[in-house]
């Protein structure tokens, strides 16, 4: 009765509803969804929760479902494949709905693949795994990327570094991609975002005519702030240092802006500076760093939305939307010190 369903006189519905309320009576979410095949309840799987974007993402995605009479349940894979894969079981087991993900393995979404299989929703954000019949929210990294580093190119320089984690590698290292790209670029939606973002790095220069140095781009391999710490030192403590550096996402531009602070560079006297995915403190640091800006917000929102009208009975083909990136300027590039050759 309290659930909308069964058959009662309009009095004692009211009746039953008002003794409710009055005991503080609330539904079991689980108990219903044995009856209606529906717990309105949505699991969400972040790769990281710790990281801004994730965390502004899943904020997005709480208020759509909530408006909708949704819950939503938040687990962390640490980008941990085995954790994602039991994160997934659980929310299963928690028959939930729908699920969000941000797949931490491209290659291996067989517990994906199983969830759809078994008649859940799934919805991919950020990431887009191989094989995988699922709607996507994803931002355009490739072009968000090159008009960052076009800017650069734009204001003088030509040793531009890039510093990314570039994880887990589509060939297992930045020169065989070097090779790759040469040969036959790959499709950008079967790459890691930091991959996509190398790309657009190399459509700047191509676009520009310049030479590749491949000792300019510098491989992190890890989402760490120490890692990527220690990887812009030696980069920029090295003989023909960059002019100017493009950090592949906010973990990196931490560990490089602390790189940067303990030799002692200013920015952009010494080193301009552009970052992608804007974050709170680069607009407080002088001198302001210039950043790429994700549409963090819009993505969570678009992939509730999608995973809310798949949960009602939407069959349509699946959904690919690809989100621009704009680009915050402020005021960490400037032409470099040394004339370009």
């Amino acid at each position: 009765m309290l659930g909308g369903y069964g058959y009662s006189s309009d009095a004692i519905r009211d009746r039953v509803r008002e003794a409710a309320a009055g005991l503080g009576y609330r539904p079991n979410r689980l108990a219903r969804g044995l009856i209606t095949g529906r717990t309105q309840t949505i699991g969400v799987v972040a790769a990281d929760i710790e990281n801004a974007f994730y965390a502004s993402a899943i904020r997005s995605v709480g208020d759509v479902a909530r408006s909708h009479g949704f819950g939503v349940i938040v687990t962390n894979s640490d980008e941990n494949l085995q954790l994602e894969r039991e994160a997934v079981q659980l929310l299963m087991e928690k028959r939930v709905d729908g699920i969000i993900v941000s797949p931490a393995d491209l290659n291996r979404p067989k517990h994906l693949l199983d969830a759809v299989a078994a008649g859940c929703p799934i919805v991919q954000i950020d990431r887009v795994a191989r094989g995988l019949e699922a709607d996507s929210v994803t931002v355009d990294n490739v072009g968000a990327a090159r008009q960052c580093v076009e800017r650069l190119i734009a204001a003088g320089h030509r040793r531009i570094g890039f510093l990314a984690e570039l994880e887990i590698g589509y060939l297992g290292d930045v020169a065989s991609f070097l090779k790759l790209v040469k040969k036959a670029p790959p499709e950008p939606h079967t790459l890691y975002p930091s991959w996509q973002r190398l790309l657009g790095y190399l459509g700047a220069h191509r676009g520009a005519g310049l030479a590749i140095e491949p000792r300019l781009i510098r491989r992190v391999g890890a989402y760490s702030v120490a890692a990527a710490r220690a990887t812009t030192h030696a980069l920029l403590s090295g003989e023909q240092r960059p002019t100017a550096l493009f950090t592949g996402d906010g973990t990196m531009s931490v560990g490089a802006l602390e790189a940067i602070t303990a030799l002692g560079f200013a920015i952009p006297a010494d080193l301009s500076l552009i970052c992608f995915d804007d974050l709170d403190w680069m607009k407080f640091v002088r001198p302001g760093i210039t950043a790429a800006s994700q549409p963090v917000h819009e993505m969570g929102r678009a992939a509730a939305e999608l995973i809310l009208s798949r949960i009602n009975g939407d069959t349509a083909p699946v959904h690919r939307i690809v989100l621009p990136a704009s680009l915050t300027e402020r005021r960490s590039v400037e032409p470099p010190a040394e004339p370009a050759a």
